[in-house]
């Protein structure tokens, strides 16, 4: 919430910001108004360009503010009494000026200076209606800033009370919810707690569960393996009852393995006789080879030669 008003010079502006009041007063010269005597410009330098920030968030510091207001105000009330006493002062001035008109006019006329008196009295008239006008106007104004001043300051208690009763809810309120969170925080650690429990409560029924699964799959492979010994065992019986003849039959394999043995040897004996063979063979070939080759040589040789001799013949019978 903020409130201006601007007269002569002064703004008053005011916020409110959560429980804390901020009233900052500002007093500048208006662009509109100049100080017309010495006693308006002593005046105006008081407050020129002066600040103040005052925050009350209690009684104390408002009732402090209410206090520094009446004294401001009384200023005000002094100022607007000089103000009257120099409008008097300056009426009666008036008056006796014009009092004092006629005998210095006679007088001028004795002496020869009418025009010369004449001259400064009347502008001296004319400022002084113009001076008390204007302060008329300033105190009229001046008595109005007060008025308003002291609605505002009126405001401002009632606000100021009304935020301090605001400010009283909230921390009751604060208080209420504070407990209701720290009972809901115990209620939430106890159910946490519980979780917590009956999660390891199903943890532990989770884990005897997998251990009854695999016990029954156990006896389930268990049951399948005794009823393949059975299966197995029934089959050995059967081969019990033929055991004889497997014997005679038995007999009769070792029997022809021992002469596929004797013929495996004698086919190794063969096939180690055909490898040497291979590599005489080998041994022959590449000595053939290696006189083939010499032979190749030599018959090159020979063929160059008749080559040669060839060519000499026919030069012979060139030259013939």
């Amino acid at each position: 919430m903020g409130r201006q008003s601007r007269q002569y010079g002064v703004r008053l502006r005011i916020c409110l910001r959560a429980a804390a009041i901020q009233v900052i007063d500002t007093m500048t010269p208006p662009d509109h108004w100049c100080p017309q005597t010495t006693h308006q410009h002593h005046s105006m330098d008081k407050y020129l360009l002066s600040s103040r920030k005052v925050a009350f968030p209690d009684t104390f510091y408002h009732t402090k503010f209410a206090d520094k207001f009446q004294e401001v105000k009384e200023a005000a009330k002094l100022a607007r009494d000089r103000s009257q006493e120099k409008m008097e002062t300056s009426s009666n001035h008036s008056q006796e000026s014009g009092r004092e008109t006629p005998s210095s006019t006679r007088a001028s006329s004795i002496n020869g200076t009418d025009d010369e008196k004449a001259c400064h009295t009347a502008p001296s008239d004319s400022e002084l209606r113009t001076e008390n006008d204007k302060l008329k106007t300033a105190l009229a104004q001046s008595s109005t800033n007060v008025k308003k001043w002291e609605t505002e300051l009126e405001t401002l208690r009632e606000s100021n009370a009304r935020l301090s009763s605001a400010l009283q809810e909230s921390i009751a309120s604060v208080e209420h919810w504070k407990k209701q969170f720290l009972t809901c925080k115990d209620e939430n650690e106890h159910l946490r707690n519980k979780i917590v429990e009956l999660e390891a409560q199903c943890d532990e029924i989770d884990k005897e569960t997998e251990r009854n699964e695999e016990l029954r799959k156990r006896l389930q492979e268990l049951e399948v393996e005794i009823q393949d010994k059975e299966a197995e065992l029934e089959d050995l019986r059967k081969q019990s009852e033929v055991i004889p003849q497997l014997m005679l039959e038995c007999e009769a394999v070792n029997e022809k393995l021992q002469d596929a043995e004797l013929r495996n040897q004698d086919l190794e004996d063969k096939v180690r006789t055909l490898r040497k063979d291979v590599e005489e063979s080998k041994h022959r070939q590449g000595h053939l080879k290696l006189e083939l080759k010499h032979f190749l040589n030599v018959l090159d040789g020979k063929i160059d030669d008749l080559h040669e001799f060839r060519q000499g013949l026919s030069k012979l019978e060139m030259e013939n």
